[in-house]
Parts: C-alpha cells; sequence; structure tokens
C-alpha cells in the first residue's frame, strides 16, 4: 500500500517552533526522522510524505511521526490518503512511472 501523510503541530508543546514566520518546518523535519529510520521506502514533497508497505508498518510509521511532530503543539493535525493495493510493489515509483510513459506517448 501507498499512505500520504501530512501532519502539522499547532498550539505550545514541550518543544519550541523557532521563528516567528509560522512554520512547521522543525516538527516535519522531526516527524520525517522517523520515517528515514523505518527502513520503508519513501518520498517527501512539498505538501506530503508518501510511504510504501504494508498496513500495520506505514501505519506504525505514521502513528510514530505524528508522535514526534505532536512533541511541538498541543495538537497535531493528521492529513491522511491511503491507495490500497494487496500483492503490488514498487508503486511509489511505478505509478509515476506508468503516467510519465502515456505522456511522452501522447506527445
Amino acid at each position: 500500500m501507498l499512505v500520504a501523510f501530512s501532519v502539522a503541530p499547532s498550539g505550545t508543546g514541550e518543544l519550541p517552533l523557532t521563528g516567528d514566520d509560522g512554520s512547521v518546518s522543525e516538527a516535519v523535519a522531526a516527524a520525517l526522522a522517523v520515517v528515514a529510520v523505518s527502513g520503508l521506502p519513501y518520498r517527501l514533497d512539498s505538501m506530503f510524505t508518501t510511504l510504501e508497505g504494508d498496513w500495520d508498518s506505514c501505519l506504525a510509521v505514521v502513528k510514530a511521526a505524528t508522535e514526534a511532530a505532536g512533541r511541538y503543539g498541543s495538537r497535531v493535525s493528521l492529513v491522511l490518503k491511503a491507495d490500497i493495493r494487496p500483492g503490488r510493489t514498487g508503486e511509489l515509483t511505478g505509478k509515476v512511472a506508468r503516467v510519465e510513459e502515456r505522456l511522452a506517448a501522447s506527445e
């Protein structure tokens, strides 16, 4: 499965966010550190982090990443979207490659 998620803390947490521009990049970096050590394939973009793995592994990483970001606020917002295709692997890059092939063929 692929799981795309985004976390953002709000309020005051045990760890302070530096700067006064409203950025939560420190909290996102803490969440991504959890993702990086998980061993699951992932991709970061400007809005979401997408993981690939099985249900239990992906959701455990999302939970731990949410908790890491949550240390920066008294609450945390989580947006999650999943593409569940049992038996498929390599879809983190495979889905994009198939679309790019179709685009190239239509030119």
